[in-house]
């Protein structure tokens, strides 16, 4: 006679887990360089209105949405949510072994595969609700200050865009979460393959077509809703590739990060803890 599988107690268990490593995400001292690159933006943006308000500077509408486009793909999204990613998924289990407290987890009455969804959706959670906060503060200092010059026209078009920065926030989150999680559980020093896939994703663009698929940061700039257009003597090199649709990207990324939890699990599954060697 067949026996289902416990998914309520498992999702009992993950939400457990969630809970207990939400609230140490939000308190570890690591933290504060998240706070602080998730809203620069959302102070800049406060400095660039008052500037205006001030009269010292004039605005255009779609210049400063442009701006906005740039700042929020070559900071928002290439260093700060990446780099945040680095520091905290990467230190969910490595900062376990580290300290030595990682078997505790692994004595408790919990599959390992369990202890993978709740943590890493501890580290999603946080890093969506900081870093969805920062990009809806920040998008709505650009927008607003709009409505006091003669760009104010431009301002409910702009509103409509939105859901689709704190969605493609949220999904850089979960994307460059696994990715981080999995190179955690691979490798001790976290510093060499953070530069080899930050490297990666900086020179994507200058790579044929078929690489750019293999890059995170290329669905992310597909799903944005204003394109930036690329300067300086390295236009020369770069090659063109048509944006990934919506309907392709979004469940692409999805999938990706569902495989590399997938790779994870398997991961931990043969994990040994030796803090000796450590």
């Amino acid at each position: 006679m067949k026996t289902s599988l416990p998914w309520k107690l498992w999702a009992r268990q993950v939400m457990a887990i969630l809970r207990i490593e939400l609230a140490k995400n939000f308190k570890r001292k690591r933290a504060i360089p998240v706070y602080v690159l998730a809203f620069l933006p959302f102070l800049l943006w406060q400095t660039h209105s008052l500037v205006h308000i001030r009269g010292w500077r004039t605005c255009s509408g779609s210049e400063d949405l442009m701006v906005y486009a740039g700042v929020f793909q070559v900071f928002v999204l290439r260093l700060a949510i990446f780099f945040s990613a680095v520091a905290i998924f990467m230190n969910l289990f490595r900062g376990k072994i580290v300290e030595k407290t990682l078997h505790y987890y692994f004595l408790a009455p919990v599959r390992r595969e369990v202890l993978v969804v709740g943590k890493y959706l501890s580290g999603v959670a946080m890093m969506v609700i900081v870093f969805g906060a920062g990009t809806a503060l920040s998008y709505l200092t650009a927008v607003n200050h709009l409505k006091l010059t003669a760009s104010r026209a431009v301002v409910p078009a702009a509103m409509a865009d939105l859901p689709v920065y704190v969605g493609v926030t949220a999904l850089a989150c979960l994307g460059y979460g696994a990715v981080f999680l999995v190179t955690g559980l691979l490798f001790r020093n976290p510093i060499v393959p953070a530069v080899a896939i930050l490297s990666w994703e900086s020179i994507i663009v200058f790579l044929p077509a078929v690489l750019k698929k293999f890059s995170v940061i290329f669905y992310l700039e597909s799903l944005c809703p204003v394109k930036v257009p690329f300067h300086g003597p390295g236009l020369l090199f770069t090659i063109t590739a048509e944006p990934t649709p919506a309907y392709l990207s979004v469940p692409g990324l999805i999938l990706l990060t569902l495989a590399l939890l997938a790779l994870a699990a398997l991961r931990i599954r043969k994990m040994e803890i030796s803090y000796g060697t450590e």
